[in-house]
């Protein structure tokens, strides 16, 4: 409340010295409480750099912002480094030799970014665990220098937003300084908050090889949205970029102080470091890690009830406060079971594809989570299982398997709207399904999961059995 009507523009020192100078102070604070390389404080007397000046932090509205602005500074320091061998050529024919990087795990916000900065992405295959290794990004990287490209920019993901997996930094940093000019952005949005706990530390090994790292207190911090931690190795790199100047912005103290309109987007910018400020001051360090440490609890403490049931596969290790779980069989049974447990109104999922696979995601979010709750929380989805199981399955379509062989006592059975409305899937048809799964896309963990409509699928005869898949190269086959 105080943040939103506190009514300052803070884009430069001279508008507002509280804003600016809270903001650096607070993400000095925060950075030293995820332990984060003292090269990324604005503290100039704190890190190991040689120069007055070197990193620092900055509040953006969202991840987005956050990979769109490191993406630009790192395009900027490539097109700088390309101007060097070829002066007389303008910036723009630059453009389409560049190339960044990313796995499919990864946001789609990099997407868009590589969208909106005119450069080439290539979209990388994780491991059997989602994460993206050293190997095969530096068999892209030699690839795409063999073609005349240039490597400019690398996006990792610790906590990836469909499964929460951590990309392997130890192997990838030394492969992106292998390649000069390489810009290596780390995102944390949700799982960098757990860096409070020592424990979770080892998670981030390699850190040390970022030029950037963003976290989103608003995510698992307890502050609401927005607030989205951004640090950088080189402030430079990114000021440089990003920096315009008119006269009427000038001001007497440009020299000595921080101006973070030149940080961002945006010109003018809310207080949001008082949101931070008033939440490190009013839970302390331990505080803020007793929190985190209780949801991991919890979410491993789910994660034991599935493992003790067969019925349920899982799909990721539990590092934090997520869980990917789906029961035993096909997506048509695991939509049609997410879309009962949403519509039962006592609890809430979404889904995600997880090698391939149509998965619930179970995150503890509330701030006094207890065990009573997530016991209550796996009863629901056990009831539903049941419930969902007692139905006849064989072959018939999504939309017979909601009204046959309910009980009494069964709830009103979903059409095949609502299935789609509460399992978060949208229904189309079998050549736009072939070019969605042809094309390696990245997710935003809100985009509805597409699916063939009913229209669409083969349906199975005594003489004939036709199954949809999808092979190992994304390739739509009819018949296997």
């Amino acid at each position: 409340m105080l943040s939103d009507a506190i009514g300052c523009i803070g884009f430069s020192w001279a508008a507002s010295p509280a804003c600016t100078e809270l903001e650096t102070i607070v993400l000095d604070w925060y950075a030293k409480a995820i332990a984060l390389p003292t090269d990324f404080l604005s503290d100039s007397s704190l890190n190991n750099s040689e120069s007055s000046l070197s990193g620092g932090g900055v509040i953006q509205g969202s991840a987005s912002e956050c990979v769109l602005v490191t993406m630009l500074a790192a395009r900027s320091q490539a097109i700088r480094s390309m101007k060097e061998q070829d002066p007389w050529t303008e910036d723009s024919a630059f453009l389409p030799r560049l190339v960044a990087y990313c796995s499919t795990e990864s946001h789609s916000c990099v997407e868009k970014a590589a969208m909106i900065s005119l450069v080439k992405l290539r979209i990388l295959e994780p491991d059997d665990k989602c994460c993206l290794r050293g190997e095969i990004l530096e068999t892209a990287i030699s690839e795409d220098l063999a073609h005349g490209l240039v490597p400019f920019y690398v996006a990792t993901s610790l906590g990836s937003t469909g499964c929460c997996a951590f990309d392997n930094l130890l192997e990838i940093g030394p492969i992106c300084k292998k390649f000069p000019g390489t810009w290596l952005h780390v995102d944390g949005a949700y799982a960098g908050n757990a860096f409070i706990c020592p424990e979770m530390r080892h998670l981030m090994s390699g850190i040390e090889y970022a030029d950037s790292f963003n976290t989103n207190p608003n995510k698992w911090l307890l502050v609401n949205f927005d607030c989205s931690c951004l640090w950088v190795r080189d402030r430079l790199q990114l000021t440089s970029a990003l920096a315009v100047d008119p006269l009427y912005l000038q001001h007497a103290n440009s020299a000595e102080s921080i101006d973070y309109r030149h940080w961002g987007i945006p010109l003018s910018r809310r207080f949001r470091a008082l949101k931070l400020w008033f939440v490190m001051r009013c839970y302390g360090i331990s505080g803020l890690q007793n929190y985190i440490r209780n949801h991991i609890r919890l979410a491993q403490r789910f994660e034991a009830k599935l493992l003790n049931d067969l019925r349920f596969e899982l799909l990721n290790k539990v590092h934090a406060g997520l869980v990917c779980f789906r029961l035993r069989g096909s997506d048509e049974l695991n939509q049609e079971l997410l879309a009962n447990i949403n519509a039962s109104g006592r609890l809430h999922m979404i889904p995600a594809r997880v090698r391939g696979k149509y998965t619930l995601r179970f995150c503890v979010v509330h701030e006094h989570a207890s065990e009573e709750q997530i016991d209550l929380a796996f009863k629901t989805i056990l009831e539903q299982v049941a419930e969902l199981l007692s139905s006849p399955r064989e072959t018939q379509p999504l939309e017979q398997h909601l009204s046959v062989g309910k009980s009494p006592k069964s709830p009103t059975p979903l059409d095949k709207k609502l299935v789609r409305k509460f399992s978060f899937t949208r229904s189309v048809t079998r050549d736009a399904y072939k070019r969605s799964r042809s094309k390696t896309s990245l997710h935003d963990g809100a985009t509805p999961i597409t699916v063939l409509e009913e229209s669409s699928r083969p349906r199975t005869s005594p003489t004939h059995s036709v199954v949809d898949t999808i092979d190992e190269d994304g390739v739509f086959c009819d018949e296997r």
